[in-house]
């Protein structure tokens, strides 16, 4: 019973950058279905889902009752994991057959994002964290998820929406780019690592729509497509990129105390092995698929310790 009102305690200060926790479980849980593990896929399905209902119940009571916190926590980029984690939610559930339930997502992640997007860009500074990457992510996870959709149910304004997305994702990646502070990658507590993270699913993005062009040979033509693949590939490389400096500045300057920050540093790793197998399917790269299957486990591992952190941080102390 003790424990009880200490969870409380901690769900009553919970940043809102936790949602990235239920991005981070989502993303696994899209991994595992893309190598075939699907009772793993499942159950990690299932905890993202809890946490997405929990999260959204407490969205919805903070808007209700506190509205003065919930400005001041929508005005922050971690407002923006509210829309990532519900299209990463949807995107999984898409696949597992259940359209009707990730279309209300992809609707509701639509409603959520503009309204975000405006709040959080009017509080941007000059030099800010790897949470400014967020509004790319948000708006990529619209892409991917409407991509998603389209090639699920043949629906052609659907896919030409999130190719729209797709490339304003890509314009507000260098946006955010520019407002990045570049000494988050030796300092950050783990947000940092959504530059790359924004890369990768971005990518991803951009092998869903290759994926629906393969669904109707008539959504693209030929310069079109080759151009959406073209830059697909440019985007995985650049992430890959960014995955080697984020690790290398990991082993230089090691931040091994835990933080909540740091399931922005899962979701980006798992993102990356989720667009490397999704990348390799699209565009039929077979040597990419052994990559992407590494570096989904190595992100496996990395989700225990910081889970396992989440577990130790609430405990009395």
């Amino acid at each position: 019973m003790p424990a009880i009102p200490q969870l409380r305690a901690w769900w009553a200060e919970r940043p809102p950058a936790a949602g990235a926790a239920v991005m981070a479980t989502g993303i696994i849980s899209v991994g595992w279905h893309l190598t075939g593990y699907e009772t793993l896929s499942r159950i990690a399905l299932a905890l993202a889902a809890v946490a997405w209902l929990a999260l959204a119940a407490d969205f919805v009571v903070r808007l209700v009752r506190e509205r003065t916190r919930w400005a001041a926590e929508a005005g922050t980029p971690a407002g923006l994991t509210a829309v990532a984690a519900t299209t990463v939610l949807g995107t999984r559930l898409s696949a597992l057959g259940w359209q009707e339930v990730a279309e209300a997502l992809l609707a509701l992640s639509a409603v959520l994002c503009p309204v975000l997007l405006f709040v959080v860009v009017r509080h941007w500074k000059r030099r800010m964290p790897g949470g400014v990457f967020l509004v790319c992510v948000a708006t990529q996870g619209l892409a991917v998820l409407g991509a998603t959709l389209a090639a699920a149910l043949g629906a052609d304004w659907l896919a030409h929406t999130a190719l729209v997305l797709f490339w304003l994702g890509i314009v507000l990646y260098a946006v955010a780019f520019a407002h990045f502070d570049i000494r988050e990658v030796a300092t950050g507590a783990g947000d940092q690592w959504v530059a790359g993270g924004a890369l990768a699913i971005s990518a991803l993005a951009g092998a869903e729509l290759v994926a629906a062009h393969h669904v109707n040979a008539y959504l693209w033509n030929d310069d079109d497509n080759g151009v959406l693949r073209a830059v697909t590939v440019a985007l995985l490389v650049l992430d890959l990129a960014w995955y080697c400096v984020l690790v290398a500045a990991e082993l230089v300057r090691p931040r091994l105390r835990y933080d909540a920050r740091r399931w922005a540093t899962v979701f980006p790793m798992g993102m990356t092995a989720a667009a490397t197998l999704s990348v390799s399917t699209a565009l039929d790269v077979d040597w990419l698929k052994g990559l992407g299957e590494v570096l989904l486990w190595i992100s496996v591992a990395v989700w225990l310790v910081v889970a396992a952190g989440a577990v130790r941080s609430t405990a009395p102390r």
